[in-house]
This record gives structure tokens, C-alpha cells and sequence, in this order.
């Protein structure tokens, strides 16, 4: 059993969100199967803070109000069922303090700090990414699950590095 910090590029496919998932996309169906086989196995799925705000504002950003508004349901669904512990999304009660800073700064189990990783662009991490990571690492020390059983389910080539 794993559990999977769900990335925004994973979740526009998950809810999915109009523009960011198309209908067909062989990223959409490949993400359908993983779910359903991960929910099989018993994984547990959490939606970081990032994700919800990077999907939200993505959401935001429909231009066609009807399809729009779908989307926002949809995610509005996902998000009372993470409310509600209803399997297989847990609920991640992240702490917004001095120490996530601190690890964010730090650049959390990277092995460098997030300036370094900044300063390389693409080829490095955006904040959202470096937030993600630094939740994921504090879940693991909270939780005592082991990392190589918490990871982060990304289509990101950057993030990936670090899943």
C-alpha cells in the first residue's frame, strides 16, 4: 500500500478540468487506469495545498462558463469527499509555519536549497513544486510512514526528479 500527494498536472485529469485535460488525451487515460488500479491495490490519495490552489485557479481560467462551472462541481466533489475521508482520499493537515518555511528554504529532501533549484528554471522547481515536496517529507515524519511509500504522482518532468 502506497499514498500518492497528487500534483496538479495529475489532478486536471482527475476532475477534469477543461483546457489543462482533453477529452481522448492519452495522459487523461493513462491517469484513469493508474487511479483505478492504485484505488484497487488500497493506496491512499491526498491532495496537497498547492494542487488545490493550482487547480482552482486552473479552473478559474475556463473560458466557457458551463464547462466551467462542471469542473467546479466536479472538483468541489473531490473536495468533500478528501473532507470526509471517503477512500482513497486522506485529508493532509499541513502546518503553515516557521519549520515548513525553514524546509522550504532548505529545499526539504532535494539534497540542495530551493534558490538553487529556482535559478535553474524549467529544469528546476517552482514554488508549488518545492511546497508539495516539503508536505510530502513533513507527512512522512508525522506519520512514520517510510518516503519510498509516500510519492508524488506528477506528469512533471522537473517534480518527477523528486516523486
Amino acid at each position: 500500500m502506497n499514498v500518492w500527494f497528487i500534483d496538479t498536472s495529475v489532478l486536471d485529469h482527475i476532475v477534469p478540468v477543461p483546457g489543462w485535460s482533453k477529452a481522448g488525451s492519452p495522459d487523461r487515460q493513462d491517469i484513469a487506469l493508474l487511479m483505478g488500479e492504485r484505488v484497487d491495490s488500497g493506496d491512499s490519495m491526498i491532495l496537497p495545498i498547492t494542487a488545490v490552489i493550482e487547480t482552482g485557479n486552473n479552473i478559474c481560467q475556463v473560458p466557457e462558463g458551463g464547462r466551467r462551472r462542471s469542473a467546479a462541481m466536479r472538483f468541489a466533489e473531490i473536495l468533500r469527499w478528501v473532507i470526509n475521508g471517503r477512500s482513497p482520499w486522506v485529508l493532509d493537515e499541513v502546518q503553515w509555519d516557521r519549520a515548513f518555511l525553514r524546509d522550504f528554504v532548505a529545499g526539504a529532501g532535494t539534497g540542495t536549497t530551493w534558490v538553487d533549484l529556482a535559478s535553474q528554471g524549467k529544469n528546476g522547481l517552482g514554488g508549488g513544486d518545492m511546497t508539495l515536496v516539503v508536505e510530502r517529507d513533513q507527512y512522512c515524519a508525522r506519520t512514520g510512514i517510510p518516503r519510498e511509500r509516500v510519492r508524488i504522482w506528477t506528469l512533471d518532468r522537473g517534480l518527477s526528479a523528486y516523486a
